[in-house]
């Protein structure tokens, strides 16, 4: 039996949908979410949160530590990976790194945790001409990431191997996520898909993959109550070129020159409505493929939703369809 399980990251949604599902579990006897503000109701003014027992801490405080410690936690799920700065760049950072330093220091002197599960993302692959067409866990990037949540998730990557390697005893899984999509997901690429007219790269049109939030929320599930060490790459099967997002969802392409796409980011950017990083940049550009065989072989068990039904549930979520164009174009 699985006694005391701790889930970063549950003000978002992700996060506070896998501390309810292992809440629901009757073989663990506690749940606490942590995080520096309690997770939203849901559109209906329920909660996705459950029996968990919310927590206030920062990660970057020596708090967490006790949280650990005092309510002898034996498993840790880690989501508090965050790819939409609220305030600025260096805050992301100082969330994302520090406090995966912080956490890992924890887990690291504990005498109770012996699993760690870590939210990592396929971005620590980055976008460029020349990567390889499909990425496995030991694929090197042609261009490591160096900014944005990218550069972030590679560096806590590089934590976690080193608290492996320290503490042997403590079963860690990294899961490299694709771009999430669902119902629930509000990220930088789904409130762009929600614009009426969407500026493109010219001369571009990348592969994207999406994992369903419903698969991720299982994976997670899974991990955290299973022995699973290793890294593994987490996206549903197939493909979907950009062009053909755009008219699945009915909405107009506006090519642009990577110049412009870039200050059209910017002045979204400042307007709080679409987060067009560098990285977002690239992917538009070169998108990025990758193969989660290792994670089916491992856990005998594959998404559900492969990257077009991911897509379009969320596209029946926000009541977007793409109609007579999706027909005609084949889409």
């Amino acid at each position: 039996m699985t006694h005391t399980v701790l889930v970063t990251g549950v003000s978002r949604h992700i996060g506070a949908r896998v501390a309810s599902v292992l809440a629901a579990d009757p073989g663990i006897g506690r749940v606490i979410g942590v995080d520096t503000v309690p997770p939203s109701p849901t559109r209906d003014g329920g909660s996705l949160f459950g029996r968990t027992e919310f927590v206030r801490v920062d990660l970057r405080s020596p708090d967490i530590a006790q949280v650990i410690a005092a309510a002898n936690v034996d498993v840790v799920v880690h989501m508090s990976l965050v790819s939409g700065p609220a305030r600025s760049r260096s805050a992301m950072k100082e969330h994302n790194v520090i406090g995966a330093m912080q956490l890992l220091g924890a887990c690291q002197r504990s005498a109770t945790v012996r699993r760690v599960v870590v939210r990592s993302t396929t971005a620590v692959y980055g976008s460029a001409p020349n990567d390889p067409a499909v990425f496995t866990e030991d694929g090197e990037p042609a261009e490591v990431p160096h900014s944005g949540y990218a550069k972030d998730a590679s560096d806590v990557e590089g934590y976690v191997r080193g608290f492996a390697r320290r503490r042997p005893d403590v079963v860690t899984s990294t899961l490299r996520f694709a771009n999430f999509m669902g119902p629930g997901v509000d990220s930088p690429l789904t409130r762009y898909f929600t614009q009426p007219v969407l500026p493109t790269v010219f001369g571009f049109d990348p592969r994207l993959q999406f994992v369903h939030e419903d698969d991720g929320v299982e994976v997670l599930r899974r991990m955290a109550l299973e022995d699973h060490p290793g890294t593994f790459n987490v996206a549903g099967d197939g493909v979907l070129l950009l062009s053909q997002c755009l008219r699945r969802a009915g909405r107009l392409p506006l090519p642009v020159p990577s110049p412009l796409f870039r200050f059209l980011g910017e002045v979204a950017r400042a307007g709080g409505r679409v987060d067009f990083s560098p990285e977002q940049l690239a992917l538009m550009c070169h998108g990025r493929v990758v193969d989660s065989g290792r994670l089916i072989r491992e856990l005998g068990w594959k998404p559900k939703f492969g990257t077009a039904a991911a897509f379009e549930d969320f596209l029946r979520s926000r009541g977007i369809s793409g109609g007579f164009l999706a027909t005609m174009a084949g889409a």
